[in-house]
């Protein structure tokens, strides 16, 4: 059994549809379909949900929206006409538009994108409809429960052969609708992919699959045949985004592989993620790279450091005071630097910096700014004795220093800082250096 998710670009327009069932006609074992609601169709074009927000938006303030609805309608209406489906589609929308007039929340407004995709996939694919209000759970103050979900999920689609259930949302005990963050339609898919126990979740994009690095930077940037969960964890968080990060943990939980594969490209293998994978598996010494800009080090240095009971949690504690969390403790004898994201440390950094003065008395205190993070990932790290030599070295090759070194206890990954000006060139040496040899 598989459980398919199809993202916004998968399901733009009528012929995007028609991919859809295609794919889904190409085996019978896909029998689970959660849509997002439609993507851009082009550049200049706009996403369903983004129109859904300022809808929303203009609601709250006073100001007309009818306009707004408009244009979503239709384009709902225009995929329906090409695939000749009847849908009330004017009668959802004037419940729509009643709900916003009435105060309904942004949660609400963004969710009816995925809701009418999926009530209009369901017709066009002639299989029953399951409003994700119904199944997925969440907190009155929006946290998702995820064992209540799995049963609740469960529970309706065991009667069902195939069925539509859409993304992104889902509701409270007293029917209040909850969403998750944006891209959180790849989160739906894995709890569905548990709930029914299927043996692939399938996650439908407009990429075909991970490429080792950004194509933005390294533009022939090889695919990834095989990922483990582990290491997908580490190259989303730092930044990889073909996949939600969060989508990994119901189906990684069960065991259940992940497939990412490209809807206009069906019948390329895509990238396959699983809880484990063999050295057969294994392409080249790392797996991936990933990075992001935008980082700051906010350095520590006081004599004898190391001998105050308590002085890194007093450091930290000054950080979650202002509700800012940290991303790396790289440290010293005497020194403990702390490495933040520089947009949540700007607005309290006066602040920050004084309360850390006040906790711990540092003999110096300062911040580097305009700091970028570069992930090396790779299963292969630990058998290869020298990897981090050569990453250094591949580094220094190109003039480039490094200002922060942080490796797991694991070796799964290497995590290494450099001023943002070489991110770039310290991402393509790397990437010379381990799979252009």
């Amino acid at each position: 059994m598989i459980v398919t998710k199809f993202g916004g670009s998968s399901l733009a327009d009528a012929a995007q549809f028609r991919k859809v069932k295609e794919i889904l006609d190409m085996d019978p074992e896909r029998k689970y379909v959660v849509p997002s609601a439609p993507g851009r169709r082009g550049p200049g074009d706009d996403k369903i949900t983004d129109l859904l927000y300022a809808a929303h938006a203009a609601a709250q303030s006073g100001k007309t929206f009818k306009h707004l609805l408009e244009r979503i309608q239709a384009r709902y209406q225009e995929i329906a006409n090409e695939l000749h489906v009847a849908m009330d589609i004017s009668g959802e929308f004037a419940v729509i538009e009643k709900n916003l007039e009435n105060g309904a929340s942004p949660d609400y407004a963004a969710s009816r994108g995925e809701y009418l995709n999926g009530k209009l996939l369901a017709k066009y694919l002639d299989i029953p409809f399951v409003d994700a209000a119904e199944v997925v759970r969440f907190t009155a103050d929006g946290h998702l429960l995820e064992e209540e979900t799995n049963d609740l999920i469960g529970e309706k689609l065991r009667s069902l052969y195939r069925a539509v259930v859409p993304g992104f949302y889902g509701a409270d005990a007293e029917g209040n609708i909850h969403t998750f963050s944006r891209g959180g339609s790849d989160v739906s898919g894995a709890l569905v992919a548990r709930a029914v126990n299927a043996d692939i979740y399938e996650n439908w994009t407009d990429v075909t699959g991970f490429r080792m690095a950004d194509p933005r930077i390294v533009p022939d940037a090889q695919f990834i045949s095989t990922l483990t969960y582990r290491e997908l964890r580490e190259l989303s968080y730092m930044g990889a985004t073909v996949l939600h990060e969060d989508a990994v943990f119901p189906v990684r939980k069960a065991g259940i592989p992940t497939n990412i594969r490209n809807t206009n490209d069906p019948k390329h293998p895509g990238t396959m993620i699983r809880a484990s994978a063999g050295p057969s598996d294994l392409g080249h010494v790392i797996t991936g790279i990933a990075g992001h800009k935008g980082f700051c080090i906010v350095s520590v240095e006081k004599d004898m450091m190391n001998a105050e009971l308590g002085f890194g949690r007093r450091v930290l504690q000054a950080f979650e005071e202002y509700g800012i969390n940290f991303e790396h403790l790289p440290t010293g004898i005497d020194t403990m630097c702390v490495v933040v994201h520089e947009k949540e440390l700007n607005p309290h950094r006066e602040e920050v910096l004084a309360r850390i003065q006040e906790l711990v008395q540092p003999d110096t205190l300062t911040v580097s700014d305009h700091l970028a993070l570069i992930a090396t990932v790779g299963r292969g790290m630990v058998r290869n004795f020298g990897t981090a030599a050569r990453l250094f070295t591949a580094i220094s090759s190109q003039g480039i220093s490094i200002r922060t070194i942080d490796q797991g206890s694991s070796e799964l990954n290497i995590i290494v800082g450099v001023d943002e000006e070489d991110f770039e060139a310290a991402v393509k040496a790397i990437y010379d250096t381990f799979v252009r040899i």
